[in-house]
């Protein structure tokens, strides 16, 4: 139903401005990144909603993360969406584009409209963040 919601407003939205398109980029990139933002505002409607939910990164962070022998799967999961809970909007968009839909710097560019280089300085200070917040979790969990 969420996905339905989603594709709804992305086709309206891209019916409403598709006079707007200016051809400065792929109509990919730009139908790309307008489903992008629908499905991240859905998103945060619902963590504003209720408690945080990870049903719609779970599969992927299931195939990206391996948990120490010190943590189960899930904690590390909840550590890991908790420590990017924390980082600025543009750094989170930025951390999630590149590590969970493994997107390379230069399509980042096109769906954004940043620079590359100011792209992989994003990306470098939220790793950063990420694991001084993973290392102080760590030590209080003993490890």
């Amino acid at each position: 139903d969420d996905t339905d919601d989603v594709l709804q407003n992305v086709f309206v939205k891209v019916y409403k401005h598709i006079a707007t398109f200016a051809g400065e980029s792929g109509l990919y990139t730009w139908l790309y990144r307008i489903a992008r933002n629908e499905a991240l505002n859905l998103v945060r409607k619902r963590s504003a909603r209720t408690s945080v939910s990870l049903d719609l990164k779970e599969g992927v962070m299931m195939n990206t993360l391996q948990a120490d022998s010190t943590m189960d799967g899930d904690t590390v999961l909840e550590l890991l969406k908790d420590a990017t809970n924390i980082l600025p909007d543009k750094q989170k968009l930025v951390f999630e584009m590149r590590y969970y839909d493994e997107m390379n710097y230069k399509e980042m560019s096109d769906q954004l409209g940043t620079s590359v280089g100011a792209l992989k300085a994003s990306y470098h200070l939220a790793v950063k963040k990420i694991e001084h917040y993973l290392i102080s979790k760590n030590q209080s969990y003993g490890a």
